[in-house]
């Protein structure tokens, strides 16, 4: 049974949640921890930024699981639990959702691996295949209702990733976002009318643009996605404007009412999944719940324009937050 598009019979648009990895530094995460292995020793942490988004308006939250690779966690030495860090993240999700009162979906986040497929680097097809695998598995044990593919930027990672989760279960739901970075294109130059047209065919229920270096290619990346595969339900889950740094701070000039705004943009192309990526908290996810509801006028804030200070966000975000 697919969750995601029963949900979407009742309402047309779905509001994701925000940045995770920010949220966790604010709860004590220190930079060059592990995120992941929260989800066992912070168990409790990690419930409550889920719980706040949900109490912010969130329809769909992701699992605290975005560096839950062997390839990810191997950096600290937790490359033997993979099933046991992503069941934990969902069993996490899973308790906050259940709770909520009224449907709330679990998405499994499963980010890239950080490593170059061959021939540009030394991972194999079936490499990264059996490591999203290994990661699915984790995350369908602890009861995910979708799987969550995002922030990729090499078509071949997004289809290994789709194929490993394939292998665990032929039946879950699967999205998958690309980050755009550099001039409307992922690092590794796909357009989203590529995207769209090479992933169109593969049985995704959702695809799109997550994280980005900012709004405006963000948005333009989906329209393309429009353009070239007008049936496929699209997904934008931006970062919050764009980033600088204020000596060791990574801050995003997107407030929550640039967000809200963005939103409704969203929205009116024909966007029906829609949340914050970097940079985005409750507050964000809360303004964009009351706009997308009616409940208060859009805000009049045109995205940013100032050019990013800092290297291209998709890289700072895998690097130190990891969503």
């Amino acid at each position: 049974m697919n969750k995601l598009l029963d949900l979407l019979q009742k309402r047309s648009v779905l509001l994701l949640d925000g940045a995770m990895g920010t949220e966790l530094f604010k709860r004590g995460l220190v930079s060059g921890g592990c995120p992941e292995e929260w989800n066992v020793s912070h168990p409790d942490r990690v419930q409550d930024v889920h719980r706040a988004y949900v109490e912010a308006g969130s329809d769909i939250i992701l699992t605290n699981s975005f560096g839950g690779t062997r390839y990810r966690l191997k950096l600290h030495n937790l490359q033997d639990r993979v099933v046991e860090l992503n069941r934990a993240a969902a069993q996490n999700a899973r308790a906050v959702a259940d709770a909520a009162g009224r449907p709330v979906l679990v998405a499994g986040s499963m980010g890239p691996t950080g490593e170059l497929l061959i021939p540009m680097g030394g991972m194999s097809y079936e490499e990264c295949r059996d490591a999203f695998a290994e990661q699915a598995r984790g995350l369908i044990e602890g009861g995910v209702d979708l799987l969550w593919i995002e922030t990729m930027s090499d078509l071949n990672e997004v289809k290994a990733a789709i194929e490993g989760a394939r292998s665990v279960s032929a039946e879950i739901p699967i999205c998958a976002t690309m980050s755009y970075d550099t001039r409307g294109r992922t690092m590794m130059g796909v357009t989203g009318a590529q995207m769209a047209q090479e992933l169109a065919g593969l049985g995704l229920t959702a695809i799109g643009a997550n994280c980005g270096n900012n709004l405006i290619d963000t948005e333009a990346a989906l329209a393309e996605m429009r353009a070239a595969a007008p049936q496929m339900i699209l997904i934008a889950k931006a970062n919050a404007g764009m980033p600088r740094y204020e000596g060791e701070k990574l801050i995003y000039d997107g407030t929550p009412e640039v967000m809200a705004a963005y939103a409704d943009r969203v929205r009116r192309n024909g966007v029906s999944l829609i949340g914050g990526c970097c940079g985005s908290g409750p507050a964000h996810i809360r303004m964009m719940r009351q706009v997308l509801d009616g409940l208060i006028p859009v805000p009049d804030a045109p995205p940013p324009t100032t050019p990013a200070a800092s290297e291209p966000t998709g890289r700072v975000r895998e690097r130190r937050v990891r969503r």
